[in-house]
């Protein structure tokens, strides 16, 4: 039986790191969990809640919150994972912009960080998966056998984040509200004092700013077929 292994997907916002996965993740037979849609799920909580406004986030009442919130992924028809608040899909809602707009603010608070990263420890215990985020080589599976980190210059991003909006019939957010998220959250994901966004030393680099999917598969493919044969 063939050894199995975690891959750690890493990276800024919006650089098609749950594109990657998801296709890599498909082609090997293993699990894709998508971290930020767990934060994601989070912070649509927290707005529903009543505990975000645009100055302050009720981080005491957020840590209360937490326990109660039943986060889990449940496949669609074609076989793709979507997260759940509870018994209610939420895939969609979680990518509006009314959600990027404070899931930064919201990934830094330790409560957060810590309910979710042992979630997600327990979720890859087994291995066989692929996971993709911005501290899974770092910090929630340092011994990940197979780190890539993945960027792309931050206009291409929006761009690329725009398109998906428009797919959902948003039709109102312009071009330069989603670079100005993009680079904020950048920012903020990078700078905050738990777990910040950064590349692990034995991650390989991989910048798609100018790749195509097939490209970006061709590639992740290489790398998976080589780190399984370094375990012999």
């Amino acid at each position: 039986m063939d050894k199995k292994i975690i891959v750690a997907i890493d990276g800024h916002s919006s650089c098609g790191k749950s594109t990657m996965a998801k296709a890599l993740a498909r082609e090997v037979g293993y699990i894709y969990i998508d971290t930020g849609a767990m934060y994601r799920g989070v912070t649509l909580a927290a707005l529903r809640a009543g505990l975000i406004d645009a100055e302050h986030i009720d981080e005491v009442g957020l840590e209360a919150l937490l326990p109660q919130l039943r986060l889990s992924f449940r496949l669609n028809a074609d076989g793709l994972p979507e997260l759940y608040l509870g018994d209610e899909r939420v895939e969609q809602e979680i990518r509006t912009m009314r959600v990027s707009n404070f899931v930064s603010p919201i990934s830094a608070i330790p409560a957060v960080r810590e309910a979710l990263t042992k979630e997600q420890q327990r979720m890859g215990a087994n291995k066989g998966v692929v996971m993709d985020g911005r501290d899974i080589g770092t910090n929630v599976f340092p011994e990940a056998e197979l780190k890539i980190f993945v960027t792309a210059d931050p206009k291409v991003r929006a761009q690329r984040r725009l398109l998906e909006l428009r797919e959902k019939g948003d039709n109102m957010t312009t071009l330069e509200e989603v670079l100005a998220n993009v680079e904020s959250r950048d920012y903020a994901d990078s700078h905050r004092a738990v777990s910040p966004l950064r590349q692990a030393e034995d991650a390989v680099v991989l910048d798609n700013t100018h790749l195509t999917h097939q490209q970006q598969s061709q590639k992740l493919s290489e790398l998976f077929a080589q780190a399984v044969e370094r375990l012999g």
